[in-house]
């Protein structure tokens, strides 16, 4: 392409990302967001304005260096541009597809200012598909250090701790309490929008070209203790999440047809659920689902639930009958969950009941969920996150007909693993105390970070935390730093 300048630049309105249609998505699990052609990921790539003091780095966790592997896009040179972003970033199509960027790098863009963001995800997500399918950028693993580190968990912030301690040279292993690694992006994050085969394809790559074996259905906790792996191990480092779901405290939640959203994604995910009705999966799904929640947890399990209800009907859409909604205690204005994924639930039917709380869930003789028990609320003043408190309105209560109850309201560390863990700190919410800069530990020779140190957050806040942790750890083993 001809040199643009400045102003040319700015003319250019930002590519939309080619999707299914609402219609055809909600009758499948196959990815929504279809992808960037070469063609627009290099148009999107002619926006960017080549700042000199870039902004959109501020706001990446794992610190890639934005406008080089987005002028490399520009340019063609794809290989040139995996290798920038594979220098930082050890998932780049996980990353392209799930991260925040709207509230990360591309909150920060200078062309944000005035209009919209250069897409930098969507070229992100271009450049990480074609490394799966060109394979041009192949780590390496550095000289060995003879030094052996135990990671626990392989979810985001694992699986980075893992691989970058391993191009440093250590010996890795990464112990996983699930027979599938990924953690929450294998069970968490449904297919439309994370295909297994990505997942697979990404860790699969990077375990073989560094040597790093990963051990399945090992429980840290039961199967081997903290205590256990520090004395067969140089270092050790706790990656492993935020998996123990929170309940409301109201009357009728040991009803049958009350879950948690970890159950049900999980059912959908590991017991492969969305390959129903060719893979028969004890997932329920109900004829007026409520999804209590408007996180990005939230919008995941309505729009599972809804392609379920449509693939019981033969495929043939979401039937009279149907319904899935999202019940959220705030207003809109408050929902925590990414806008796209919010947008794609309002075009699937998903229904949300705004401004609303249960306050009971109610049974039948047989002890099934025939409805749920509502008040209406209105905003009062701020909380300690910033949004406006819900308060009840009196007098509003109302029932919902629903036979199936989802709550998605946020996680807690499992306590399992830090059984025998003496001397590792937890505050009172059960995660672990740990250096936001290092991820060390209050228990010498353990780090830890992701949501198991921060709860329930981002992906890429998750990787973040375990590329400062491979750092200090690589020091530490090197003898550099002292605890």
């Amino acid at each position: 392409m001809a040199e643009l300048t400045k102003k040319e630049r700015m003319q250019i309105h930002r590519q939309d990302m080619p999707t299914q249609t609402a219609e055809d998505r909600v009758q499948n699990f196959n990815e929504v967001a279809l992808g960037f052609t070469l063609e627009l990921a290099r148009l999107e790539a002619e926006r960017c304005l080549q700042c000199k003091e870039p902004k959109c780095m501020e706001g990446c966790p794992v610190e890639v260096t934005i406008p080089a592997f987005v002028e490399a896009v520009r340019e063609g040179d794809m290989a040139k541009a995996v290798r920038i972003m594979k220098d930082k970033n050890n998932l780049p199509a996980i990353c392209g597809r799930v991260c925040p960027q709207e509230v990360q790098c591309e909150s920060r863009c200078i062309l944000g200012k005035k209009g919209e963001p250069v897409a930098i995800g969507r070229i992100e997500r271009y450049v990480g598909d074609f490394e799966l399918a060109n394979n041009t950028c192949e780590v390496t693993r550095g000289p060995s250090t003879g030094k052996k580190v135990a990671v626990v968990g392989s979810g985001p912030a694992g699986l980075t701790c893992a691989v970058d301690l391993a191009r440093m040279g250590h010996d890795v292993k990464i112990f996983e309490s699930l027979h599938t690694p990924g953690g929450v992006l294998v069970y968490g994050i449904p297919e439309f929008r994370l295909p297994k085969a990505v997942i697979r394809s990404e860790i699969e790559t990077a375990a073989k070209a560094l040597g790093i074996e990963i051990l399945s259905d090992y429980v840290i906790g039961s199967t081997l203790t903290i205590a256990e792996l520090a004395a067969q191990y140089d270092a050790i480092f706790l990656g492993t999440g935020a998996g123990l779901p929170m309940f409301m405290r109201i009357p009728g939640i040991n009803l049958n047809g009350v879950m948690s959203s970890n159950e049900f994604l999980t059912r959908v995910n590991l017991m492969r659920g969305y390959q129903f009705p060719d893979f028969d999966t004890p997932v329920k799904v109900g004829r007026k689902v409520a999804v209590i929640g408007a996180g990005n947890v939230a919008m995941d399990s309505a729009r599972c639930a809804l392609r379920l209800q449509s693939l019981r009907n033969g495929s043939k859409g979401v039937q009279s009958g149907d319904e899935v909604h999202i019940v959220y205690r705030r207003s809109p204005a408050e929902v925590p969950a990414r806008r796209e994924e919010v947008h794609h639930a309002e075009e699937e039917g998903v229904i949300f009941d705004f401004l609303t709380n249960p306050t009971e869930i109610i049974g039948n003789d047989k002890g099934a969920v025939i409805a749920m028990r509502c008040i209406r609320m209105e905003l009062g003043e701020p909380d300690q996150s910033g949004r406006r408190s819900p308060v009840p309105i009196k007098g509003s209560e109302f029932e919902m007909a629903v036979d199936q109850v989802i709550m998605a309201l946020g996680t807690n560390p499992n306590p399992l693993v830090f059984m025998n863990a003496e001397g590792l700190q937890r505050s009172k919410y059960g995660t672990v105390i740990a250096d936001q800069d290092s991820g060390r530990t209050t228990m010498k020779g353990v780090w830890a970070g992701g949501d198991v140190v921060t709860g329930a957050a981002t992906v890429i806040s998750a990787m973040g935390a375990g590329k400062r942790a491979a750092a200090d750890m690589d020091r530490y083993l090197k003898g550099e730093s002292l605890w």
